[in-house]
C-alpha cells in the first residue's frame, strides 16, 4: 500500500490509537525514570536531559520493535508473544509494588543522565516493545508513527496521565482487555495455529479468539486483585 494511501485508511487510524493507548497506558513507569534520572540537573540541562534521554529511548525503541514485529512471522513466536501479552495485561492491572524512586539513580551530569534514561527504558520498555509490534501487525510505518505520537504525550503529560487513570480506573482495566483482545488474535494467527487449523477456521474465530483473550485477562486481575486484597488485610494486621 502506498505511504499516503495508509494514512487516508480507517483501520491505519485504528490501529495507530491501539499502539498510542497502549503505549501510553505501559510507559508510566518510563516517565517517572526520566523525572528521576534528571532530577540532579539544573536548569537548561534538566530540559535538555529529558529531551535528548527521550530522544534516544524512541530511537531504540522503534528499532528493537520493528525487530520484533519481523520476527512475529515466524511460527509459534506469536503464539508466545501472546502470552507474554496476557501476563503484561494482567500485570497492567495488578501492578508490581516492588517499584520506586531508590531503584533509579539520578546522573550528576547531562550525558550520564541521557544514559541512564536510554538504558532503563530499555530494560523497562519490553512490555510496550511486544504490545506494539502486535497491534502493529508488522506495519513499520503504524511503528514508527504509534511511537513517535505517543512518547512525547507521555513525556509532556505524565502528571496529567496519571492523575486520569486513578481517577478512572476503568481505563486502565480497558486498556488490559485491549491487551488481551490483541494477544488472542495474534496467538490465533500464528502460522502453526493456521497450519494445525487452517486458514479457514481461523479466519471464522478469530473474534472469538480475541474476545477469549481479553475476558481471561480481566477474570484472571479480578481474581488476582481479590487473592491479595485479603493477604493485604492479614498483613495489616
Amino acid at each position: 500500500m502506498d505511504f499516503l494511501t495508509q494514512f487516508s485508511q480507517a483501520a491505519f487510524w485504528l490501529a495507530a490509537l491501539q499502539i498510542i493507548w497502549i503505549n501510553i497506558l505501559l510507559s508510566g513507569d518510563n516517565a517517572v525514570v526520566i523525572a528521576l534520572a534528571c532530577r540532579s540537573l539544573h536548569g537548561s540541562q534538566r530540559r535538555w536531559g529529558m529531551i535528548l534521554g527521550a530522544g534516544a529511548a524512541i530511537l531504540l525503541r522503534v528499532f528493537f520493535t520493528i525487530i520484533i514485529a519481523q520476527l512475529m512471522g515466524l511460527p509459534f513466536l506469536k503464539l508466545v508473544g501472546g502470552v507474554a501479552l496476557l501476563w503484561i495485561a494482567i500485570k497492567l492491572i495488578v501492578p508490581d509494588e516492588s517499584h520506586g524512586e531508590g531503584s533509579v539513580k539520578a546522573g550528576d551530569n547531562l550525558w550520564r543522565a541521557v544514559r541512564i534514561v536510554a538504558i532503563a527504558d530499555i530494560v523497562m520498555s519490553l512490555d510496550n516493545v511486544i504490545a506494539i509490534a502486535a497491534a502493529a501487525k508488522g506495519d513499520i510505518t503504524l511503528i514508527v508513527f504509534g511511537l513517535i505520537i505517543s512518547i512525547p504525550m507521555i513525556i509532556a503529560g505524565a502528571a496529567l496521565l496519571m492523575a486520569v487513570l486513578d481517577r478512572f480506573p476503568i481505563l486502565v482495566w480497558a486498556g488490559a482487555a485491549l491487551l488481551g483482545w490483541i494477544a488472542g488474535e495474534i496467538m490465533i494467527e500464528d502460522p502453526a495455529t493456521i497450519r494445525w487449523l487452517g486458514a479457514d477456521l481461523v479466519h471464522r474465530y478469530v473474534y472469538f479468539a480475541a474476545a477469549t483473550g481479553a475476558l481471561f485477562v480481566v477474570a484472571a486481575g479480578y481474581l488476582m486483585l481479590r487473592i491479595r486484597r485479603p493477604a493485604a488485610e492479614v498483613a495489616d494486621v
